[in-house]
C-alpha cells in the first residue's frame, strides 16, 4: 500500500536544502559525464570523420556494458580495492579506481585517429564505458545510502538531485566538449577532437577532488546482513574449503537476486523487470540518433553546444527539480505513468521539426520539451528503482535494475542508425516510431499498480 502525506510546497521544497542533496548532486555529475565521452562526443568524432549513421549507431553498442554491469556488482559490493578502500573508504575507493581508468582511456584517444584505427577507438570506448558502468553500480549505492532507508520523500529528493547531478555533468561536459572542438577546429587543428579529449580529462580530475568531501557510512551493517545470509548457506553446505567458496559464490551472486524476487513475488517481480527495460527505449532511439540528426538538418556545434547542451541544461535543472516535487507530494506510479505520455508527445515535435525548414525556433521548442520529459521521466524511474533495493544488496539490486533498463535503451537502440537508414532518411517518421515505443510498457506498469510493494511515508 502507498500511503502519503500531503505538505505545503515550501515544506516539501525545503527537502532540497538537506547538504546531503550537495553530496548526491556531485555524485550524479560524476556518473553523468562519462556519457558525453562515448555517446555524443564518440558519435560525432566518428561522424565528421566520414563514416556512416549506421557505423555510428552500432558504434553505440559499448552503451551495452551498462546493461551487464549487475553481472559484477556484486563483487564490487564486497571486494575491497587495496590501498584505496583503507584510505579513502570501500565505495569511494571504487569510484577513484574507474575515474583513473577512464582518464588514462582520453589519453588514448588523444593519440588515435578513428579512420585508421576504428577498432581501437572503439575498444577504448568500451573500456570507458566498462570503467563507468562499474563505477555507477557503486555511485549509486554511495547516492542510496546517503538517505535514512525510512525516508521516502527524502529518496525522491535525492533522486532528483542524482538526475540534476546527472544531466549537469551530461550537458555542461557536452558544452565544453563541443565549443573546445569547434574553437580548435577553427583554429586548423585537424586533431581538434584528440586535444578536446585532454581537456575533458581535467574534468575527471576536479570530480575526483571533489568526491573526497562525499562522506561513506559505515558498511559494518550492510556486512552484517551479508555474513548472516552466508551463514544460512553455510550450514547447509559444512564447513571445508570448497563449502565455503560455494557460500560466498552464493551468498555474493544469488542471495541479491532471491531477495528481489522474494520481495516482490515472482510474477510482479518479472513485470517490474520488464517495465524497467522497455519504459525508455523510444527516448533511447531519439537520443542515440539526435545530435546526427541536428547535423544534417544544418546546425553547427556551436549551436548544438547552446540550444542542445546549454539551454537544455537550464530546463533539465528546473523541470528535474518540479518532477523531484510531483514524486514527493503525488506519488512515484502517477509520475512514472505521466512520463511516459509526456515522453511520447515531445519525441512529436521532432517529426514536426523534421518537416519543416531549418528554424532555430523550432529547435529550441523541440529541446526544451524533450530536456523537460527527459528530466520528469529519470527522475520518476530514479525514485521508482531505488524504492525497490534491499539495503543489504543496495549496489546489486539498484545495478541490476537499471542495468536492465538500460539494456533495452542500448542493444535495441543501437539499431536507430539502421532504422533510420531503412526509412531513407525520413526523420519524421523515424520520430513517430520512438513515440510509439513507450506504450508496452506503460501497459505492464498499469496491469501491476495495485501490487507494487513500495514504501513514500
Amino acid at each position: 500500500m502507498i500511503e502519503i502525506k500531503k505538505q505545503s510546497l515550501s515544506e516539501t521544497f525545503s527537502i532540497y536544502f538537506d547538504k546531503r542533496m550537495l553530496k548526491i548532486l556531485l555524485l550524479g555529475s560524476i556518473s553523468g559525464f562519462p556519457w558525453v565521452l562515448i555517446g555524443s562526443s564518440l558519435s560525432l568524432w566518428l561522424k565528421e570523420d566520414g563514416l556512416s549513421r549506421t557505423t555510428v549507431g552500432w558504434a553505440g553498442l559499448i552503451f551495452s556494458v551498462y546493461a551487464f554491469n549487475y553481472l559484477w556488482a556484486p563483487l564490487v559490493d564486497r571486494i575491497q580495492i587495496p590501498f584505496l578502500t583503507k584510505k579513502i573508504g570501500h565505495r569511494r575507493g571504487w569510484i577513484v579506481l574507474m575515474q583513473l581508468i577512464i582518464l588514462a582511456s582520453l589519453v588514448l584517444w588523444s593519440l588515435i585517429n578513428p579512420t585508421e584505427n576504428l577498432a581501437l577507438v572503439i575498444t577504448v570506448g568500451l573500456l570507458i564505458a566498462i570503467a563507468s558502468a562499474t563505477q555507477d553500480i557503486t555511485v549509486d549505492a554511495l547516492r542510496i545510502e546517503q538517505i535514512g532507508e525510512n525516508e521516502g520523500k527524502s529518496m525522491a529528493a535525492g533522486a532528483a538531485m542524482a538526475v540534476v547531478g546527472w544531466w549537469s555533468g551530461y550537458k555542461l561536459g557536452g558544452v565544453l566538449a563541443l565549443f573546445s572542438a569547434e574553437h580548435f577546429q577553427m583554429l586548423g587543428f585537424e586533431n581538434y577532437w584528440q586535444i578536446t579529449f585532454l581537456i575533458l580529462g581535467i574534468l575527471i580530475i576536479l570530480m575526483n577532488i571533489g568526491l573526497m568531501f562525499v562522506s561513506e557510512q559505515n558498511s559494518n551493517e550492510r556486512r552484517d546482513k551479508q555474513a548472516l545470509n552466508d551463514k544460512i548457506i553455510s550450514e547447509k553446505l559444512g564447513n571445508n574449503f570448497f563449502s565455503n567458496l560455494i557460500t560466498w559464490i552464493g551468498g555474493t551472486l544469488g542471495g541479491p537476486i532471491i531477495s528481489f524476487f522474494k520481495k516482490n513475488g515472482f510474477s510482479i517481480a518479472l513485470g517490474i523487470l520488464s517495465f524497467v527495460f522497455l519504459f525508455k527505449v523510444g527516448e533511447a532511439f531519439l537520443g542515440r540518433m539526435s545530435i546526427i540528426f541536428y547535423k544534417e538538418i544544418g546546425f553547427s556545434k556551436s549551436d548544438i553546444a547552446i540550444y542542445s547542451k546549454t539551454l537544455g541544461w537550464i530546463t533539465t535543472v528546473i523541470f528535474t527539480l518540479l518532477g523531484g516535487l510531483f514524486v514527493i507530494r503525488s506519488g512515484v506510479l502517477k509520475a512514472m505513468f505521466l512520463a511516459g505520455i509526456i515522453m511520447a508527445s515531445t519525441n512529436l515535435l521532432f517529426s514536426v521539426l523534421a518537416w519543416s525548414d531549418k528554424s532555430e525556433l523550432l529547435f529550441a521548442i523541440a529541446v526544451i520539451f524533450d530536456d523537460i520529459a527527459a528530466a520528469f521521466a529519470t527522475v520518476a524511474f530514479v525514485a521508482f528503482i531505488s524504492l525497490l533495493v534491499d539495503r543489504a544488496y543496495t549496489a546489486t539490486q539498484y545495478a541490476l535494475l537499471a542495468s536492465i533498463g538500460t539494456a533495452g535503451r542500448t542493444t535495441l537502440a543501437s539499431s536507430s542508425g539502421a532504422l533510420v537508414d531503412w526509412l531513407n532518411g525520413d526523420w519524421g517518421l523515424f520520430f513517430i516510431l520512438t513515440a510509439l515505443m513507450v506504450i508496452p510498457s506503460l501497459i505492464i506498469l498499469w496491469s501491476m499498480k495495485n501490487k507494487l510493494k513500495l514504501s513514500e511515508k
